[in-house]
């Protein structure tokens, strides 16, 4: 079995004389509810981090302990949130980048270079778009836990207390049968992406 060198990409930028490396990553691009949210993270250069990984691979309990030693090994960590509204507004690949774009402009210290999962960041910076960047990059995956670990406490926390009948906690907003079912009983909330929503409402106004 091969396995991945996560360090690869950034090694060839470390050679290049760039050491201040932003791994960018999002989360919630296919939700129907609540915010895109992205992260932007600097790690010292050569620090290898154990069990980093694409953070859809990984557990909840193994996310949020990774989370908790990347948030202290940082050099900078940077997160960008985009809503609902704005979502609708400008499409949800303009939102994820513009998330993107927010969680780099967060950051305490500016990159001199970023490493994108799969995007373009509208930032007059060096920067590579890696595809499966947070299977392969160790910056974009610590990236991709970092939004999702922060996304998911919202989801749990904030976003179930303020909507508590959709099952926000469990299903994080993606269109799971029960958030289907709660948004066709219930209507779509303040935080539903109504972009996303046309089946679905259109089932609703044959359920009455």
């Amino acid at each position: 079995m091969s396995t991945i060198d996560m360090l690869f990409y950034e090694k060839e930028i470390w050679e290049q004389s760039y050491r201040s490396i932003a791994g960018v990553d999002e989360v919630g691009r296919g939700c129907l509810f609540g915010d895109v949210v992205a992260a932007a993270v600097i790690l010292p250069v050569g620090l290898m981090i154990d069990g980093v990984d694409d953070s859809k691979k990984l557990t909840a309990k193994k996310r949020e302990s990774l989370f908790e030693i990347i948030m202290e090994q940082a050099l900078a960590v940077g997160v960008g949130y985009v809503d609902s509204s704005v979502i609708d507004e400008i499409n949800i690949k303009q939102a994820s980048r513009l998330a993107m774009k927010k969680a780099v402009e967060g950051l305490s210290h500016t990159p001199d270079y970023m490493l994108i999962d799969a995007e373009k960041v509208d930032l007059p910076l060096p920067q590579r778009a890696i595809i499966k960047g947070d299977a392969n990059s160790q910056s974009i995956a610590a990236a991709s836990i970092v939004a999702k670990v922060t996304r998911d406490r919202l989801c749990a926390g904030l976003w179930e207390e303020l909507y508590p009948n959709y099952g926000i906690a469990i299903h994080k907003g993606y269109a799971t049968k029960q958030h289907r079912q709660q948004i066709t009983v219930l209507g779509p909330s303040d935080m539903h992406r109504r972009s996303f929503l046309g089946n679905i409402l259109s089932e609703q106004q044959t359920l009455f």
